[in-house]
């Protein structure tokens, strides 16, 4: 016999002997402890003999042996691009609940921005690692698409899809979210209104500029290339570099950034160059995350409503693992704006900087 075959015997027999003292101590016999464990129909005073057993000898049912079994991992996945960013805690926080609730423990895993190595997540959990997967991607491509389409697995898109995809999804309305933005500050008399963006070639990126551009020409204020920056990130150290760009070659009287995150960088670099927030410069951020009440002064921020997107997700999620062929559904979160210290009406002694 090889060393592996020996291991494997060992294994199984501790197992089986570990339901023995459990089966010993609960008074019933091994295969009651097995239904009991396994999810299988016992009586109440049964489960609650077993169980007690259990836990006091500290035994674990085989999850592996399990998922083998039903078919199941109990498992939900949440895929994100950056665990750190606060709009993907703040998922995660209200998708734990949930799943819980419905009988999942939920994984996450930070997949960057990158789509092949969401790609390459698909195709994992497609071997029997989870049970559903919520995915919240920065670039949708026609590959990412194709894996999305083929996989077995349950999946739930946070973010836009293109519309001849029928996958079910989540998104915020972006656009419409710097819409209001913009108009917020528009009524308060500002006029060189700056967007400081993250990437253009993904999906927040893409629907941002295309919300400031139209609300620029809604309320016709002057459009200059000048106003318009692209971080390399929607990172708080990315932000720091465009806004610095930007007050290198122009002088805007407010400024709209793609997240919170941007939007704390642009509060840090206007300090640094002697503006005053919001008396020479107005801020507003989006996303609405616990960054913006933090900061000094707190942001005014437009909500995405990213709690109610992860939550609607996951209903749709739990809904399709119990019914696969339930219809395809498409939602949009719309978006609400939080005023705070960072934005307030033009002043006189407002500074004109060059």
């Amino acid at each position: 016999m090889s060393a592996v075959d020996d291991e494997g015997l060992r294994m199984a027999e501790t197992k089986k002997s570990n339901l023995a003292l459990v089966a010993a101590r609960a008074g019933v016999s091994v295969a009651s402890v097995s239904r009991v464990l396994n999810g299988g129909s016992a009586s109440e005073d049964m489960t609650r003999r077993v169980r007690e057993a259990a836990e006091a000898l500290g035994y674990v049912p085989d999850a592996s042996a399990r998922t083998l079994r039903t078919g199941r991992t109990d498992q939900i996945a949440l895929a994100v691009a950056d665990v750190g960013n606060p709009v993907y805690v703040q998922m995660m926080r209200t998708v734990t609940p949930i799943v819980a609730r419905a009988g999942y423990r939920l994984v996450v895993s930070s997949t960057g921005s990158d789509p092949d190595d969401q790609i390459d997540l698909v195709t994992s959990l497609n071997r029997g690692y989870a049970d559903g997967l919520l995915l919240s991607p920065l670039r949708i491509t026609p590959e990412l698409i194709e894996a999305m389409r083929a996989s077995r697995l349950p999946i739930v898109v946070i973010g836009s899809l293109p519309p001849d995809v029928e996958l079910d999804n989540v998104r915020a309305d972006s656009a419409t979210g710097v819409g209001l933005a913009v108009e917020h500050l528009a009524a308060q008399g500002r006029r060189r209104i700056a967007l400081v963006n993250g990437p253009v070639d993904t999906v927040p990126g893409a629907a941002r500029l295309a919300g400031y551009l139209d609300a620029i020409r809604r309320f016709e204020l002057p459009s200059s290339p000048e106003l318009q920056v692209t971080a390399t990130g929607f990172t708080y150290r990315a932000g720091r570099r465009a806004v610095a760009d930007l007050l290198g070659q122009a002088s805007p009287d407010a400024v709209v950034c793609a997240n919170d995150l941007l939007a704390v960088a642009a509060l840090k670099e206007l300090a640094a160059s002697g503006a005053r927030v919001p008396d020479d410069v107005a801020v507003v951020g989006m996303d609405d995350t616990d960054a913006a009440e933090l900061a000094t002064p707190s942001l005014t921020s437009v909500d995405l409503g990213s709690a109610k997107r992860a939550k609607a997700a996951a209903k749709l999620l739990i809904r399709r693992i119990e019914d696969p062929e339930a219809p395809v559904r498409g939602l949009v979160i719309a978006p609400s704006l939080s005023v705070r210290e960072s934005t307030g009406p033009v002043t006189d002694h407002a500074e004109v900087r060059s």
